[in-house]
């Protein structure tokens, strides 16, 4: 049975209020601001999270204004993040919480459980953060630490594992107040601080004389997660298409990865100059340079894209009248033919109103 030592929490706490982070979420720690905040911090380091934070904050305030945005201007200020349905998810949320809970987050954990991109981390951090309620947070901070605490060697990566570390939590939580905010964060700031995935620093840890796995010298085996599948490899040719001081950009399919956000149009694996010629020309358009850029790799959580890049100026945005043929099955679009549906933007436009995504920031 997974169980804690209840002393762990004066411990804890003692520990937290003399040592806890400075984060502008936690200067006015509102359901507001915690529900961005954890949404923010998701796949995200809290040092990447806080100017984006403070600059989200101050453009949206609260949950109606995040609810009447329209969605272009909210993956702007969500551009960098990445991640992009969680934006989505909060303006579904945000609308929800207006038709049914009158602009205000619920108290009750099914209620928030039943938003869009919550999940049990995020409600049990808005419970006990904001509303000072007895609700563990288990994200994967919380976890390390407690499995290392009790010396268990269960799979993080499954959900009956964490269901078992909330359980554990629970007896140790204090019953109400601003107790149950420190204490979420203070395991949070634990995890993130002194007890590390890797060379975990022990003899400054509040909590080694209570930990199994510091007793056991298991702290490097633990936690255990089962190995991750390999990551499928896709390879691209980005163009940077260029005419008369603008960029040729592209909106992406509104499902599946970066649903709806604007790119660098490009093409299924690797081409050659001269097939890049070839193509242009059959598609008439004229060529008037082309130059080869690096190679870069971006890493999404189940893929990564190895782009070649490309930096090619046109004569004309339009093509030539005749001598069209069609295009090659190899272009990313399905439904479109390319270079067809291609929007020609400044550099100041694409910085300041369309969504790109930090893939193709190598090449912009």
């Amino acid at each position: 049975m997974l169980e804690l030592n209840v002393h762990i929490r004066d411990a804890l706490l003692t520990w937290y209020r003399a040592s806890m982070r400075t984060l502008p979420w936690r200067d006015a720690p509102t359901p507001y601001h915690v529900w961005i905040s954890e949404i923010m911090l998701q796949q995200t380091r809290v040092e990447a999270v806080r100017s984006y934070y403070t600059r989200f904050i101050d453009a949206i305030p609260d949950i109606p204004s995040l609810a009447a945005l329209e969605e272009e201007t909210l993956l702007k200020y969500w551009q960098g993040l990445g991640y992009y349905s969680r934006a989505r998810n909060l303006k579904r949320a945000a609308q929800e919480v207006m038709e049914k809970y009158n602009g205000e987050l619920p108290r009750d954990f099914d209620a928030l459980l039943s938003l869009p991109g919550i999940g049990r981390y995020t409600a049990g951090a808005i419970l006990s953060i904001a509303y000072h309620l007895p609700y563990p947070a288990v994200d994967g901070n919380v976890l390390r630490v407690v499995m290392r605490l009790a010396g268990f060697s269960l799979d993080i990566l499954q959900d009956t594992t964490k269901r078992r570390v909330e359980e554990a939590l629970l007896p140790i939580l204090p019953d109400q107040g601003k107790s149950c905010s420190d204490m979420t964060q203070a395991f949070m700031d634990l995890g993130s601080s002194i007890c590390l995935p890797k060379k975990p620093l022990c003899l400054c840890c509040p909590l080694s004389s209570f930990c199994r796995a510091y007793a056991d010298d298991l702290t490097d085996a633990l936690p255990y997660r089962s190995p991750k599948k390999k990551r499928r490899i896709e390879k691209l040719t980005v163009l940077r298409l260029s005419c008369q001081n603008q960029l040729a950009i592209r909106q992406r399919s509104s499902e599946g990865l970066l649903a709806n956000l604007w790119e660098l149009p490009h093409l299924n694996d690797y081409y050659k100059k001269q097939s890049l010629l070839d193509l242009f020309d059959d598609r008439g358009y004229d060529v008037t340079h082309i130059e080869k850029l690096p190679v870069k790799k971006h890493i999404f959580s189940h893929i990564e894209w190895h782009m070649q890049g490309w930096d090619i100026k046109l004569a004309s945005t339009s093509p030539k009248a005749t001598g069209v043929k069609e295009a090659p099955a190899a272009y990313m679009s399905s439904d479109e033919a390319f270079p067809d549906q291609l929007v020609w933007a400044s550099e100041e436009d694409i910085a300041n109103r369309y969504s790109i995504p930090t893939a193709f920031s190598y090449y912009l």
